[in-house]
């Protein structure tokens, strides 16, 4: 026997029958943990050892760097040789490949340049300018992403229905498609459409290609998008073979153009198909996987699996009812302390996951309160977002105005046709005049320095910096935060945007409300004046705490997008609530719904040996309280893998604190509320302060659980509020 075969028997028997495949094309749906990286790469070495395929002939393609080298190095730890010269790549990497031989035959010269995000942007600024086209309507940031997803469906500026597009979104495409072929540039995305192009029109480089690659590997192909997966198709033939590995249970990138429905049509496109189920998982206990078997098992159109493990079946999975966001985030935070300090389990093995990134504040502060060191995977602090300093920055401008760094940060922002050149003859007449550049400002419009209309802009904007001084002392500092980004813009440059972040940036800024209303000085008795200044300051400190190294031992905080692919003995699951985690968004939007669920699957199964999960009766969003029904993904898990933690009631941050500027702490709110809230029934008439009036429809509960169901007609449909919470009064 080889040694190749040899270690193939070191394989389960599922992961074996895959590697061993003759020439036919197959399917393997490769469960979570199930060992899909081992697959492929025994699959490449045993071509190459027992079926004698040259590594030429083979092409492996995945999406991450990161997951490319990790497959070429295993392959060369099999093989013993290099793999120097095999097409072993991301999608992206193959491409760009591809076109660097064959430029000549798409129109550029093979020395082209690829443009990075921040290249494309500039070139999309350009275009708009050139078409006099004003940016406040013609934002460059979403036409950005538009072109990006018309190119990642296929689609060219020539191939836009007229009827369906505005004309000048037609020739923003189009002028855009002219300024990059005159620059000899691609962007990220035409790598992918140009490479699809390239083998649908040229017959012979088709063919060509279909004969080199005789086995054709795609990892996680349930995350393909329409343009990869026609330009694999293009290499199809009936002198090659395909292997796609993916788990249509783990598709959570819709959002970003993946399609899921393409594993239907990859097995109707290549039938007949091989189909192996990889079940066996080797990463988490029988009763963590129990449970997302559960949850998945909701979802219709799957090709069906049923993980299973060899391991022990470990612990009951831990779920925690919080009052609210802060104390979801204390309970998590002295969980972790507890293990840390009197179990001696290392920061890195544990991770907190959230479905948004605005969820992060709130865990961040209460690591912070313990002194555990943390790091945001894949991602920034809450206070050094982008969105977020934008918004302390027009605070600053509010708290002084002789800011000259928080003043260029938002003199344009949202675009307000303050260019460039306006800003520099600012800064050249206060450098000169030794003036702050809001004084200069001022100034050089009182001389009429500028154009009427760069005047008329600069105007608008000291009037909008007024106006919110003004209303620093009559409003709460969460009131005015929230006023600030109303004012400004910046909400509605973010609802109304459709770049691919601006729905977490919105609800980030929603969470810097939150954040406001609920700061507490560090000393007490500060001057209502000051109050602005203390926060500003908390944000800065609280940005300043340096991020934990890589190489550090600290909890990992993420999303639970970018949770995908990772493993953790120790795993938080936070937010588990109807609004949050489903998002609105999706709750009523079956294919949205079933992704969000294959989302909560995929956080279950980063769990090895230990899974808590939590949500909140109240979570504060953009400064109003609202009441919180526990995620549908809880009750599809069976009450027998779930261990209920009894909710703990601490202390609050004095009263006076709390009343000084932002009324009374939550648990005295809930002490109020309880008095009034035991008496209703179906069909009685109630006043909310916020909903308005409504007819009670049903009681459900009790003691602390009990809520009711109103319909409140004018004040926003039908609502469920708790009991103890809800300030109601019968009519």
């Amino acid at each position: 026997m080889t040694v190749m075969l040899d270690m193939i028997k070191s394989l389960n028997k599922a992961q074996q029958e895959a590697v061993l495949l003759a020439n036919e094309n197959a399917l393997v749906l490769a469960g979570a943990g199930s060992g899909k990286t081992r697959v492929l790469t025994h699959r490449i070495a045993y071509l190459c050892q027992e079926r004698n395929i040259s590594p030429l002939n083979i092409l492996a393609v995945t999406f991450t760097n990161k997951a490319a080298r990790e497959m070429r190095g295993r392959v060369e730890e099999l093989l013993g040789f290099s793999t120097v010269g095999m097409w072993i790549g991301t999608f992206h990497g193959i491409a760009h490949r591809l076109l660097r031989q064959h430029a000549q035959e798409i129109g550029f010269d093979r020395r082209f340049k690829v443009l990075d995000q921040d290249d494309q942007l500039q070139v999309v600024k350009k275009v708009i300018q050139s078409l006099n086209l004003d940016e406040k309507y013609y934002p460059p940031k979403y036409f950005q992403g538009f072109i990006n997803g018309k190119k990642d469906e296929g689609i060219r500026a020539i191939d836009l229905p007229t009827a369906e597009f505005d004309s000048e979104v037609v020739k923003i495409y189009q002028a855009y498609e002219a300024r990059l072929k005159a620059d000899n540039a691609l962007d990220f995305a035409d790598l992918l459409l140009y490479a699809y192009e390239l083998f649908k029109h040229n017959e012979v480089l088709r063919s060509y290609y279909q004969k080199r690659f005789q086995y054709v590997l795609v990892d996680e192909f349930q995350d393909t998008n329409s343009v990869q997966y026609k330009w694999l198709m293009c290499l199809k033939s009936q002198n090659n073979a395909f292997m796609a590995v993916g788990d249509d249970d783990q598709s959570i990138y819709g959002w970003r153009g993946a399609k899921v429905e393409n594993i239907e049509h990859y097995l109707a496109d290549l039938s007949p198909v091989k189909v192996v189920r990889l079940e066996q998982n080797y990463r988490s206990t029988q009763l963590i996987l129990d449970a997302a078997n559960a949850v998945i098992a909701n979802n219709s159109n799957r090709m069906g699996k049923m993980l299973w493990s060899e391991a022990e079946k470990g612990e009951p999975i831990a779920l925690y009812e919080a009052f609210n966001e802060r104390d979801e985030a204390d309970y998590i935070a002295d969980k972790i302390d507890d293990l840390h300090h009197n179990q001696s389990i290392s920061l890195a093995d544990i991770a907190i996951l959230y479905r948004s990134n605005a969820q992060s504040r709130v865990i961040e502060e209460a690591l912070l309160k313990r002194g555990l060191s943390y790091r945001i995977y894949g991602g920034l602090r809450f206070f050094d977002r982008a969105e977020i300093k934008d918004a302390l920055a027009y605070m600053r401008l509010i708290a002084l105005r002789a800011d000259n760094l928080a003043f260029e940060r938002v003199i344009n922002l949202p675009t307000r046709g303050i260019g460039n050149k306006t800003l520099e003859s600012i800064r050249e007449y206060a450098g000169a005049n030794d003036l702050s550049l809001w004084h200069a400002t001022l100034q050089m419009i009182e001389i009429k320095a500028f154009s009427s209309r760069a005047s008329q802009a600069l105007q608008r904007f000291i009037d909008l910096i007024e106006d919110m001084s003004s209303l620093k002392d009559a409003l709460t500092l969460g009131q005015l935060m929230r006023h600030v980004l109303d004012a400004s813009g910046l909400m509605l440059m973010y609802q109304e945007s459709k770049a691919e972040k601006a729905q977490q940036k919105h609800e980030n800024l929603k969470e810097l409300v939150n954040a406001a209303n609920e700061f507490i000085p560090p000393v007490e008795d500060v001057a209502d004046e000051d109050l602005l200044v203390e926060f500003l300051s908390f944000a800065v400190l609280e940005s300043g705490e340096m991020q934990a190294e890589d190489n550090m031992d600290a909890v990992q905080l993420m999303t639970l997008h970018t949770a995908k692919g990772l493993e953790f003995p120790y795993v938080f699951m936070t937010g588990l609530e109807d609004g949050l985690f489903p998002s609105s968004r999706s709750i009523e939007v079956r294919e949205k719904l079933a992704e969000e669920r294959r989302l909560c699957y995929v956080g279950i199964t980063r769990a090895m040996r230990y899974l808590t999960l939590s949500f909140s009766k109240v979570r504060h969003q953009y400064g109003d309280v609202n009441y919180q029904i526990k995620s549908r993904f809880l009750d599809e898990i069976p009450d027998e893998y779930i261990q209920y933690v009894r909710q703990q009631v601490k202390k609050t941050p004095s009263a006076k604190a709390k009343k000084a500027s932002f009324g009374m702490s939550p648990f005295e709110f809930m002490k109020i509320q309880s008095a009034n809230s035991n008496a209703f029934k179906s069909g009685d008439c109630v006043v909310h302060p916020k909903f308005g009036i409504g007819v009670v429809l049903k009681t459900e509960g009790q003691n602390d659980d009990l809520c009711y169901h109103i319909d409140f007609q004018a004040g926003g449909g039908k609502k469920v509020l708790l009991a103890n919470m809800a300030k109601l009064t019968k009519l």
